[in-house]
């Protein structure tokens, strides 16, 4: 059968990892603009690089400087999109991911108007990818959020800043109206492992941490749930996806003890998209709550609203899988994208301890459309690793041809199992700044950006040998890999 005639092809970035520019235009400081380089720390301990506290914010506040918060910089995309959208271009691409800064249009996040600096800035952008017949697929929240609102609120802890959301919400929605394409909120399941990333909660100032996360995530669906009924009433024939971190995980052994281990595990990761696909909290969520003494604050009002707004389809990262246990002191630990779980002797890792696992994004297709019968659209998928600029200006990246290869054919074979795929969207077609380490040495693009870990370079791209093979891949339809 092979992918659909109008399958979008492309790529994907956020917007606190590419654009710099961070304190331009009227921006304000986004949650981001305090995530710190730690070079001392192991690559591999995912929980050390993101953690953060009280402290450490108002030393990033205090601290003007980029040399020590790569974010901050980025690789300047807000001065070169015209550029990289270029190069994009040349590449194929049918689709571009990009978010929106939260803190461009409202800096504090508490602004009755918006910063129409920031609005010109993606009108622009968006302009530039119409130029080249590209769609845009914009996610509206990716670990962005106004750094005010963390610290004055604790985040998305407080309902408060479900208003101040929608308000965002429906300035991108009459700003940028030819935008058919959106997501709500990036990895929406990830507030439980980064919460200050992700919801905003500074966790040393949460007196009850796992009742906060719970409750921010409640926040987040009911402002999703809003914001799809706006974006459908302001974009006629717009759509609107969920967004979650595919974690698919494995039982260690046969024992049944470990299966259920893996069941626990896998339901876990599962319901935030129940919510946002079949409208309500699933039964054995709930029960999980009152295990755990969770006593979320849900108003008849919001019940209906999740109710009523569910989403048009279901967008995911994946990047690895992992192994589960009843105990799982046996197991020798990896690291991966924002969780650690256990390392399958089977399969091969990265040098950041990232499984790598093609058929395991095939068996998370048939899963999310068995269970969901929504279409499908993999927004973020690649291999994060060491790259060597050579002296004539090439890369010569096989490594990375390798990867996608084995994955694109992982779904060509689940399409062909009778997934409706919508698209696919790498991470991230250009190197940019790494979400977890905040490293630019953890490289995942086509197109190689000449900056080191401490923001040294000439900022010059270059195209990789990918880059040739991802546009014949998006030339053949995935016919030809």
């Amino acid at each position: 059968m092979g992918f659909k005639k109008d399958f979008l092809w492309g790529g994907a970035v956020a917007a606190n990892q590419v654009e710099g520019a961070w304190n331009v235009d009227g921006k304000g400081m986004s949650v981001d603009d305090v995530a710190r380089f730690k070079p001392d720390v192991d690559i591999k301990d995912y929980r050390k690089n993101v953690a953060i506290t009280s402290t450490d914010i108002q030393n990033a506040i205090a601290d003007p400087s980029t040399a020590d918060y790569p974010k901050r910089r980025g690789i300047d995309a807000y001065h070169h999109y015209q550029e990289d959208i270029r190069l994009f271009a040349e590449m194929g691409f049918k689709v571009f991911r990009f978010s929106i800064a939260w803190t461009r249009l409202y800096p504090t996040g508490e602004e009755e108007q918006p910063n129409q600096a920031g609005i010109k800035y993606y009108q622009n952008v968006i302009q530039e990818l119409q130029k080249y017949h590209i769609e845009p697929l914009v996610t509206l929240s990716h670990y962005e959020m106004p750094l005010n609102l963390a610290v004055k609120y604790n985040g998305w802890a407080d309902k408060r800043v479900i208003k101040y959301f929608t308000r965002f919400a429906r300035t991108c929605f009459e700003s940028f109206p030819d935008v058919k394409y959106w997501l709500t909120f990036n990895e929406i399941d990830s507030v439980t492992r980064h919460p200050f990333t992700s919801a905003g909660i500074v966790p040393d100032q949460s007196t009850n941490l796992l009742q906060n996360e719970y409750q921010a995530l409640h926040n987040q669906f009911v402002a999703s749930a809003m914001v799809t009924k706006l974006t459908h009433q302001l974009i006629p024939g717009s759509q609107v996806g969920c967004m979650l971190t595919k974690l698919t995980t494995y039982p260690a052994t046969a024992k049944p003890e470990d299966v259920l281990a893996a069941f626990n595990k896998n339901t876990m990761n599962y319901y935030p998209a129940d919510v946002q696909v079949k409208g309500e909290y699933p039964s054995l969520i709930l029960n999980y709550f009152r295990r755990h003494n969770i006593s979320l604050d849900v108003t008849d009002e919001e019940r209906q609203i999740l109710k009523e707004n569910t989403v048009d389809f279901i967008s995911f990262s994946y990047y690895m899988s992992m192994l589960t246990a009843a105990d799982e002191s046996g197991l020798e630990m990896t690291a991966g994208n924002t969780v650690v779980g256990g390392k399958n002797p089977y399969l091969p890792t990265t040098e950041w301890g990232w499984t790598v696992d093609p058929l395991g994004l095939r068996l998370s297709l048939l899963q999310l459309y068995d269970r969901y019968q929504k279409p499908l659209f993999v927004v973020e998928n690649g291999m994060g690793t060491h790259d060597q600029l050579n002296s004539d200006g090439t890369v010569h990246d096989q490594y990375r041809i390798d990867y996608f290869k084995a994955h694109f054919q992982a779904m060509k074979e689940a399409v062909d199992d009778g997934v409706d795929l919508m698209g696919y969207t790498s991470w991230g077609p250009i190197d940019m700044v790494s979400a977890s380490t905040s490293q630019m040495s953890k490289r995942y693009g086509f197109i190689y950006v000449d900056l080191d870990d401490y923001g040294h370079g000439s900022g010059k791209r270059y195209r990789k040998d990918s880059f040739q093979w991802y546009k014949h891949v998006i030339e053949t339809n995935g016919e030809e890999l």
